[in-house]
């Protein structure tokens, strides 16, 4: 049976309800120095507004080591009433210390991933640290821009072994939007992931239709995320991209998700849109343009598909 893995315990598909399918509650990386999501009152403040907009679920793609704040978000899930899916996984090498990669991957990339899948995320951002109890319910990893290097690699391989040992499903960074095909190519072509366990995340990123053609043409799913960036695709490029997908009949593999990443991002304590943004203004662009059912799978259908697994014992 599937199950959607959240930081207070695995839940049916159907309860999952209007999911937020890419965000961040908690974030900490060299290129955003001064700008951190680390206070959890705001946190708890951007999740209530989402909830008082019917929001009910938000998957947190912050992977180990930047900042996640793993122990307190099943606090922050039962003040909120927002269910939390949470990540293991590596992003880029460059936002950590060479000698904590060297680390992991000497001790086992694929096998902390699935401890923390399976027996509980750690506490913070150090390897010897506390383990929780809560535990991930997604692997990230990261692309580069239009190519892969050998960190990405190594991480892909290892999220690979780690969601065929679980059934988590993966998923991507891709840089500016680019290197999806390749991410694809390794994670589906190479290591048998399959591909609706793959959510392929900022697309919104790079508007190429014949590029988001040939993805959805693999089943996986396809992120549009962080709206309403003015040094990304503007929002009427996002809906455009979701209206011809959903044309050509992939409207059960999109996903929408706000992608909040500094603290000035957020709707409450900073200039913006936030997580609200979502429910608030491209929710009834999407009803307009593609129709309340269609609007329904995106928020609803799709993330819960998407963020459940057959999830297997530790092995």
């Amino acid at each position: 049976m599937r199950a959607v893995r959240t930081v207070l315990g695995d839940l049916a598909p159907d309860r999952l309800g209007v999911c937020d399918a890419h965000d961040h509650l908690f974030l900490r990386i060299p290129a955003l120095a001064g700008q951190e999501l680390d206070d959890p009152a705001a946190a708890e403040g951007e999740l209530a507004a989402f909830g008082a907009l019917g929001g009910a679920a938000v998957a947190q793609w912050t992977p180990f080591g930047i900042g996640r704040r793993a122990a307190g978000l099943p606090a922050l899930s039962r003040a909120t009433g927002v269910h939390l899916v949470a990540a293991t996984g590596l992003h880029q090498a460059a936002h950590y210390p060479p000698e904590l990669l060297e680390r992991l991957h000497k001790d086992g990339l694929a096998d902390f991933f699935v401890a923390e899948l399976t027996r509980g995320m750690l506490d913070g951002d150090d390897p010897d640290g506390p383990r929780g109890t809560a535990r991930a319910g997604m692997i990230k990893v990261a692309g580069m821009f239009h190519g892969l290097d050998g960190h990405a690699l190594r991480v892909l391989a290892a999220a690979a072994e780690a969601h065929h040992a679980t059934g988590a499903p993966i998923g991507v960074h891709h840089e500016m939007g680019t290197a999806a095909v390749d991410v694809l190519g390794v994670l589906h072509g190479e290591w048998g992931v399959p591909a609706d366990s793959i959510l392929l995340g900022h697309l919104n990123r790079f508007p190429d239709p014949g590029v988001h053609r040939e993805l959805a043409a693999s089943g996986a799913f396809l992120a549009f995320d962080g709206p309403s960036r003015a040094h990304h695709a503007t929002d009427w490029r996002t809906v455009e991209c979701l209206v011809a997908l959903a044309a050509a009949g992939h409207t059960g593999q999109l996903l929408l998700g706000g992608d909040t990443t500094t603290a000035g991002a957020r709707a409450l304590t900073g200039g913006g849109p936030g997580m609200p943004y979502l429910l608030r203004t491209l929710r009834p662009r999407l009803e307009r343009e593609l129709g309340g059912e269609a609007a329904e799978a995106v928020f609803v259908t799709n993330p819960a598909r998407a963020l459940s697994a057959r999830w297997r014992d530790d092995p």
